[in-house]
């Protein structure tokens, strides 16, 4: 069977625009949650955010392209140039056979937001020929394919908060069955607009923590609901004879996916963490370890009450007395926030930076334990840790749960 290599990575994040930056960010415990300055939040509960800071599309995409994209594919792009250029496949791969597959939980609800006010104040006319192209949530695929003429599989995941993972995940299994020999896969998000804050927070599923040093807290006991954040997370897969011959940079390899559905509510997971549980047992299966293999689990850990004490029963219905004894658990959500779509790539790239350190990154934030989260979740500060396999939990509302599991890269 194929094995499946990462010859590339591009991240724009709320605590660091490129992968070097957000590396720091990550093991340094950087807070990159603040005011939100886009709008005025004077009249909303949540007045906090992950807003990507001192971004400069311009230095990566010329400025005819950037007025056709709304802000979520900007994301995308400048990360898929940053993962391409890191990977160098270009000049050395078949293009026919190289694809992308870049999701979005929402996709462009900023130009929507935008492009209605204008249709209000100046009727249709006044729309822009580009509004539909710049909506669709499958977009940045298909700008990331006419941009360097990847003509491979592609198309976009959307599964929520899961989007990124499903879509790696996917990817992964293209190049196992030898669709494609190389695959950019990954999620990116743009979604801290007025109508996007009202309804996230008419759901009650934000913190109305005033500080931002304490209103993202996974499995802390006083957490109470996520905060919004934005980016992108874009990794370059590849099978491993392919990146062998043209001696590719490996940052490590995948070696499982689990995918499952909770079919049981809206927004809350199932009771027990049910469906987090078998997606992770399947991405276990699929890499064919024992569980006690996994040394560290980046895991979904949004700070909201049901997810982070379910999400540590799954952990613990999986592993058993392992979980407590030697698995180090981390939420990277205590400093960017919840990316939504572009979660699961991001978390891809920190669980590969864990390995390739042994060092676990922090839960940031974390004050008081809770009783019903009782798992080691690297509190505060990262943690030196000899370990061969990393796992990367998403789930999304709906009931999406995305598994991927992650190996050290040895020949």
């Amino acid at each position: 069977m194929r094995r499946i290599v990462i010859t590339g990575m591009g991240a724009v994040t709320p605590i660091g625009n490129t992968v070097a930056e957000f590396e720091a960010g990550l093991f340094s415990g950087r807070n990159g949650i603040a005011p939100i300055t886009r709008f005025n939040t004077d009249s909303y509960p949540v007045h906090l955010a992950g807003e990507v800071k001192n971004f400069d599309a311009a230095a990566y995409l010329e400025p005819q392209l950037l007025r056709k994209m709304d802000l979520f594919t900007i994301y995308a792009m400048v990360a898929t140039e940053q993962a391409i250029s890191q990977s160098g496949f270009l000049g050395h791969a078949d293009l026919n056979r190289v694809g992308a597959i870049v999701g979005s939980g929402i996709g462009g609800i900023q130009v929507l937001e935008h492009s209605h006010r204008i249709l209000m104040e100046g009727g249709p006319r006044k729309i822009s020929p580009f509004f539909i192209t710049m909506l669709i949530a499958d977009i940045a695929a298909g700008q990331i394919s006419i941009r360097y003429g990847l003509k491979g599989p592609n198309y976009c995941v959307m599964s929520a908060c899961a989007t990124a993972s499903n879509a790696i995940g996917d990817a992964f299994r293209l190049l196992k069955y030898g669709d494609a020999d190389i695959m950019v896969a990954g999620g990116c998000e743009s979604s801290i607009t007025p109508l996007s804050l009202a309804g996230f927070t008419s759901m009650k599923a934000l913190s109305t923590t005033a500080d931002p040093e304490a209103a993202c807290r996974p499995f802390d006991a006083h957490r109470d609901g996520f905060l919004m954040s934005e980016g992108a997370g874009v990794i370059i897969l590849e099978e491993l004879r392919h990146a062998e011959r043209r001696r590719a940079p490996i940052f490590g390899e995948l070696v499982g996916y689990g995918a499952t559905a909770d079919a049981y509510h809206i927004t809350a997971p199932a009771k027990g963490g049910e469906g987090a549980a078998r997606a992770m047992n399947l991405a276990i299966m699929d890499a064919q370890i024992q569980p006690g293999k996994v040394g560290y689990i980046n895991a979904h850990g949004t700070s909201t009450p049901y997810n982070d004490k379910n999400e540590t029963i799954a952990i613990k219905n999986v592993f058993g007395e392992y979980a407590k004894n030697s698995l180090i658990v981390s939420s990277t959500k205590s400093m960017t926030g919840h990316m939504l779509g572009a979660a699961g790539g991001v978390e891809a790239i920190a669980t590969l930076l864990a390995l390739q350190r042994q060092e676990v990154p922090p839960t940031i934030h974390y004050r008081t334990p809770d009783p019903e989260c009782d798992l080691d979740y690297s509190p505060n500060s990262p943690t030196k840790h000899s370990f061969e396999y990393g796992m990367s939990n998403t789930f999304g509302f709906g009931g999406h749960n995305a598994v991927l599991l992650f190996k050290r890269f040895t020949i």
